[in-house]
């Protein structure tokens, strides 16, 4: 099926939200690559000042529409290719766009990093993507981007190298300086809520293969464990995105027909401290899992989501300055270990803070990659993930143009 003619390749939808506009102004400020583009929100006069603020050409026009009325989203998906959209939490504002996208044939990215409503949406939205050939694609920022490509990245070194996938990958978040956006925040408190009212979600949650319906692998590791990690000669302790990137590499592996082996093992940890750290590292772990084990008590907690929702979470419009995204930087280590017992280590790095300015990057990349990159014949309708969809001409396109690297550790 070949893409539809349209009005415009891409809509930035939420362009007047802090991440939404930074979408925008990264399009501008990079040329878009010549995609035809325009920006989409609930005010004319928002959209018009945001237009003005970031001297965007005349030819970025102006659409309004509200993520909750579904005859309005029917008639915006259908003037584009693709819809970029950073209105969230998804679970609260998600699920008309996304449906009006997979019934009227239009591709679309997310930041989504909610495993409970993409579950639930991947029922939904798979049968209707498949018929009008839309690509659905979850999880387009820094979760879960990063993660995603980089397993993908180091599997096809290891195919290329040793004539084999490997069975097991850990990935280790090395360097992290910059926060997690206000939106994630939010998301999982959404999560929390929804959890909260019906318990039984709590298993989805905590199962790695949630996102891989009629498939469960092998046990997979315990990644709120504090433990020393030969690999990677350092102390590792839980890292927060880790519940929904290791859902995401899973189901990578499942939309390409498990090429890492049904058996594939995948652990995701941050580090605590240079490799050699001693037991320093150790104790930064085990200080770590104590604050995510209250962070995760505390927003259980409805009095404190209610304080946090009032005083702590990003405001729409708010977020860090432009030289606090510039400060920011994030490396990951991806180990994996073949058959034969050979370690081959892949470092992704990204140049921005991974909250903001990295993800404004990747999400906008990716939604040119999907509509100018990768044909319909390579990749039909359905519900993706990044690494599954484009996988590595998607890494070659940001390692081109969106300050993410790959590169094989000697």
């Amino acid at each position: 099926m070949t893409a539809p003619a349209r009005e415009f390749d891409l809509v930035v939808f939420g362009a007047t939200g802090f991440t939404g506009r930074l979408v925008a102004e990264y399009l501008h400020l990079s040329g878009a690559a010549g995609a035809r583009w325009a920006i989409a929100g609930r005010s004319l006069d928002k959209l018009a000042r945001v237009r003005d603020e970031l001297h965007l050409p005349p030819s970025v026009a102006l659409l309004k529409a509200d993520a909750g009325d579904a005859a309005v989203l029917k008639a915006l998906v259908a003037r584009t290719r693709c819809v970029i959209t950073t209105v969230g939490p998804y679970q609260l504002h998600g699920e008309p766009l996304a449906t009006a996208c997979a019934e009227g044939g239009t591709d679309y990215v997310d930041l989504c990093g909610e495993p409970l409503w993409m579950a639930r949406m991947i029922d939904k939205l798979t049968p209707l993507a498949r018929q009008s050939g839309a690509r659905i694609v979850f999880s387009c920022g820094f979760d879960s981007i990063p993660f995603d490509l980089g397993v993908v990245y180091l599997q096809a070194e290891a195919q290329s190298r040793f004539g084999g996938a490997l069975h097991e990958v850990r990935g280790r978040v090395a360097r992290l300086k910059g926060g997690a956006s206000g939106g994630t925040l939010a998301s999982m408190m959404e999560t929390i809520e929804a959890v909260r009212r019906e318990p039984s979600l709590m298993k989805l949650l905590a199962n790695p293969f949630a996102l891989t319906p009629g498939f469960k692998g092998p046990r997979q590791p315990d990644d709120q464990r504090v433990a020393f990690d030969d690999w990677a000669d350092a102390w590792a302790g839980p890292f927060v995105m880790a519940t929904i990137n290791t859902k995401n590499v899973h189901r990578s592996n499942a939309l390409r027909g498990h090429p890492w082996g049904e058996d594939f093992v995948y652990s995701e940890k941050l580090l605590t401290g240079r490799p050699g750290y001693g037991d320093k590292g150790r104790r930064r772990a085990t200080v770590l899992k104590c604050i995510t084990q209250a962070q995760n008590l505390l927003l259980g907690i409805g009095p404190t989501r209610a304080l946090l929702r009032r005083f702590v979470l990003t405001q729409p419009g708010d977020g860090p300055d432009r030289a606090a995204r510039e400060a920011g930087r994030y490396e990951v280590w991806f180990t994996g270990r073949s058959s034969g017992g050979k370690l081959l280590r892949a470092i992704v790095k990204g140049d921005r803070d991974p909250g903001y300015g990295s993800t404004c990057k990747l999400i906008s990349e990716t939604a040119l990659c999907l509509v100018q990159d990768v044909g319909r014949d390579v990749t039909p309708g359905g519900v993706w993930t990044p690494g599954a969809a484009m996988g590595l001409a998607l890494a070659r396109r940001l390692q081109a143009r969106a300050g993410l690297s790959f590169e094989i550790a000697p």
